[in-house]
């Protein structure tokens, strides 16, 4: 299982172009659908505590992997996403000062950008289809995406807000 956590987490961390959050769908995909190593539900709960917790967003894969082996698999997932990646960019700032000006490297970051931007939003409609079971978590979902696109109020403000509607919705009704 270590091993399998290692080649999945190195694979994903290398190819996160826009940040860990474009490489949920995969992720999803591979921990949910192919392994069959937690539900949606438990997916998208480890999601939530990644992203609302201090730290960069990549603690997605840390806590997969300790979902799926404990501490050992938190340190091996934390080792892939972190090594690997760090050895790349490193090749890669090289790389960069001395052909920073190519009209080909130019090229390539404008066409990064929007698969970037792609990725991203495969990675809201994954969550959102996982998370949404009924209709009170449709409409939060879709109030807070309405919120996000149309304000310029942060986050953390909707995730408190979506989190209070769904326990005043559960405390009244249960």
């Amino acid at each position: 299982m270590l091993l399998h956590i290692a080649i999945l987490i190195t694979a994903l961390s290398l190819l996160a172009f826009g940040g860990a959050n474009a490489i949920i769908p995969e992720l999803h995909r591979q921990v949910v659908d192919v392994m069959g190593a937690m539900s949606d539900t438990e997916f998208t709960n480890l999601f939530a505590l990644a992203q609302t917790a201090p730290g960069p967003n990549v603690m997605i894969l840390s806590l997969v992997g300790w979902r799926l082996a404990g501490v050992a698999g938190l340190a091996v997932a934390t080792a892939a996403t972190v090594i690997p990646t760090s050895i790349l960019a490193l090749a890669a700032g090289r790389f960069l000062s001395r052909a920073g000006g190519s009209r080909a490297l130019h090229a390539v970051r404008a066409g990064l950008v929007p698969l970037a931007i792609g990725l991203i939003l495969a990675s809201g409609f994954i969550l959102a289809r996982a998370a949404d079971h009924d209709g009170l978590t449709v409409t939060i979902t879709g109030v807070a995406a309405l919120f996000l696109l149309f304000s310029r109020i942060n986050p953390i403000w909707l995730m408190a807000a979506a989190a209070s509607a769904g326990i005043a919705v559960r405390v009244i009704s249960p």
